[in-house]
């Protein structure tokens, strides 16, 4: 697998990556993904292998998106999907700009849940959105239940906009501007590690 982005944990000795989803190595781990109890409520895409296939190629071959697996040591633990919200229905929710970029998360593997893990990833994946030299803002909608997510969102940096209704949750609308995330991971709660 060739990473799209990489960077060293420092305080784990352990390194990050992301790498685009391809169809056939990642169809089965995705598919089992979607069924874990800690993901249906919030993507409901629990559907036959089948059905999920045709799911996944579409969402493939959707320009305007790029779908990631997040790994730690090569490993695969996560799933992550970074989108541009021009041409996305979120565009029409708040004043968007050409650049902003969003993103949908999942760690998929239980054994890595409540390891500290989801936090260091988010920010990884934030900073890779904003080495786009024309995004100023990365945007995240997490469904209104999902009290964790939300949380995980603050602490990286996103503000809370306002809750929106969206055709299949009712979401909050984040955002996270670059200038508050310089300013957090640059002078505050860490450091960036390339």
């Amino acid at each position: 697998m060739k990473n799209s982005y990489e960077e060293i944990l420092k305080d784990r000795n352990q390194q990050l990556s992301f790498v685009k989803v391809e169809f056939e190595r990642d169809l089965e781990i995705l598919h089992k993904w979607m069924h874990e109890g800690h993901v249906i409520p919030y993507w409901n895409l629990n559907f036959t292998k089948e059905k999920f296939a045709v799911h996944l190629k579409k969402a493939l071959a959707d320009t305007h998106q790029t779908l990631y697996l997040g790994c730690l040591d090569s490993i695969p633990m996560s799933y992550w999907e970074s989108y541009w919200v021009k041409g996305d229905i979120i565009e029409d929710y708040y004043e968007s700009e050409e650049g902003d970029q969003g993103i949908h998360l999942l760690i998929g593997d239980p054994e890595y849940l409540g390891k500290g893990l989801a936090l260091p990833f988010l920010r990884a994946m934030v900073k890779y959105k904003l080495l786009s030299a024309n995004t100023k803002k990365v945007m995240a909608e997490p469904d209104i239940r999902n009290a964790k997510m939300i949380y995980l969102f603050e602490k990286c940096g996103f503000t809370p906009i306002k809750e929106i209704e969206l055709p299949d949750k009712t979401a909050l609308l984040m955002s996270c501007t670059r200038e508050n995330f310089e300013r957090k991971w640059k002078y505050g709660e860490a450091t960036i590690y390339l």
